[in-house]
């Protein structure tokens, strides 16, 4: 018997109908054991107490970005920039990130040491003066004249830049790498004087102060030194007027250190400075020192005073133009650099000569030194002295075509003390007619009165009052009142 197709159509229904509600109860079996597996999970986790939020520590301050356009040839200190960019296939840039040969800076400084001026002729496209000014150099100028310390002294310019050449602030710059054109070193067959002579230009070394002679100081200026090389006991209690200035420095650095901020390197430089400080005052309270803005000195290249070449107070010459200007060593400077006068010097060659501002920039200043001339003790520069030995010395190496240059003293007299004024005295009582005149009063030693000055006048005198004589009694004698 055949079914009916609606039979077979609600079968159809009823199977998925069942199929529905099955599939519903496995769904929401399947849920409720979720459920349940996470309200267990939930219960075996402790509860963690609320911490505080730490207080985020501040940011350690950044350097500002140097904003704007910044010409890398500026870095350089005026040696010629060759620039060059070379690119090259290379990988994933993933790759190449992290790759520390993947972006490469070659530097290379290439630099001519020159060589140095062994003859009159040579010296003479630098100064053509010279032989008219030192007529007997032409004879003392061989190649065997030139100094090893010329040599040497390049040698350590060549070390310093291999050194900084990381440091392209620190680097040499091209005007001060090229500051030396020659230096010679000759004795005179007939006067066996030997004499070092520097080709060179003229920087400005205004350091040095004598409390002895200029108490009030010469000013301070930036990297200004109280004290120069040449030196003396002092001769005065006259307080050095720079002594202050290392006070003040000690006072910085100890709030510095009280602070308790400093690094470990930076409590060693406050230390250490404050030795220095205090090791300044010491020198400050012991000896005296040239002063550069008043007197003639020259400063010579660290390791000159070590060699046979020049030392501290010898005798030596400046040569600029048509003139020459005596002077003594007064100062040592750095070991890779030459050519330095005092400002009293490169005022007299340039007015315009300040410790900022050098009166030669060219190398045209010739320093001839006479080694082993210097004399002991030292103390006060004596100019007229200087002059004299300095022509002395000239005429030992064939003399010289023109007068020394004669310096003057510039340096202002000491005041004058202010005397103190002295009580008017009171006139003496008349005695009576049958007393006997008094005995006079010891008169008090006559002291030296000070002469007078435009600045320092002395008071007048004040009138004496003179006592009227009884009728019998003589006029008693009077005492002049002290200036």
């Amino acid at each position: 018997m055949q079914k009916s197709p609606l039979l077979r159509m609600l079968r159809t229904l009823v199977l998925l109908l069942l199929s529905a509600i099955l599939l519903a109860i496995v769904l929401r079996w399947v849920s409720l054991e979720r459920w349940k597996r996470n309200l267990a999970r939930s219960e075996t986790i402790p509860v963690r107490p609320l911490l505080a939020t730490p207080t985020p520590s501040p940011d350690p301050t950044r350097p500002p970005v140097i904003r704007g356009r910044l010409e890398t040839a500026r870095l350089f200190s005026g040696i010629t920039l060759h620039t060059a960019v070379e690119p090259t296939p290379g990988g994933p840039a993933s790759v190449e990130r992290v790759d520390p040969q993947s972006y490469v800076l070659d530097l290379k400084l290439q630099v001519r040491v020159p060589q140095p001026n062994a003859t009159i002729e040579e010296l003479s496209t630098v100064n053509s003066e010279l032989p008219r000014l030192l007529p007997g150099l032409a004879a003392l100028m061989t190649p065997q004249a030139v100094s090893p310390f010329f040599a040497e002294m390049y040698e350590r310019k060549v070390n310093h830049l291999r050194t900084n050449i990381g440091r392209l602030d620190q680097l040499l710059s091209r005007h001060n790498f090229y500051d030396v054109q020659t230096i010679l070193d000759f004795t005179h067959p007939e006067t066996n004087r030997r004499a070092v002579l520097i080709q060179s230009e003229m920087d400005v070394d205004a350091d040095g102060s004598d409390a002895d002679r200029m108490p009030q100081g010469a000013g301070i200026f930036p990297n200004f030194q109280p004290a120069t090389s040449y030196r003396w006991p002092k001769q005065s209690t006259r307080p050095n007027p720079y002594v202050s200035m290392y006070e003040e420095r000690i006072k910085r650095y100890e709030t510095e250190l009280a602070q308790g901020s400093a690094n470990a390197a930076r409590k060693q430089e406050l230390n250490g400075a404050i030795r220095e400080s205090r090791s300044g005052i010491d020198q400050l309270k012991r000896f005296s020192f040239l002063i550069g803005t008043t007197d003639p000195f020259i400063v010579v290249p660290g390791g000159f005073n070590k060699a046979k070449e020049a030392k501290v107070g010898d005798y030596a010459v400046v040569i600029h133009g048509d003139r020459i200007f005596p002077s003594i060593v007064g100062d040592v400077g750095p070991s890779d650099k030459a050519g330095e006068a005092s400002l009293r010097i490169a005022k007299e060659i340039n007015p315009a000569a300040t410790p900022f501002n050098r009166p030669v920039s060219d190398l045209k200043v010739t320093y001839l030194i006479f080694p082993g001339t210097a004399e002991t003790p030292f103390g006060p520069p004596d100019l007229d002295k200087i002059h004299a030995r300095c022509e002395e010395l000239v005429k030992e190496i064939g003399g010289a075509g023109v007068p020394l240059h004669r310096w003057e003293n510039i340096i202002p007299p000491l005041p004058t003390p202010t005397p103190s004024p002295s009580p008017t005295p009171t006139a003496s009582p008349t005695p009576s007619p049958g007393e006997s005149p008094a005995e006079p009063a010891a008169s008090p030693p006559p002291t030296a009165s000070p002469a007078p000055t435009f600045a320092f006048p002395l008071p007048s005198p004040s009138p004496t009052p003179t006592a009227t004589p009884s009728p019998k009694a003589s006029p008693k004698t009077k005492t002049k009142p002290k200036s």
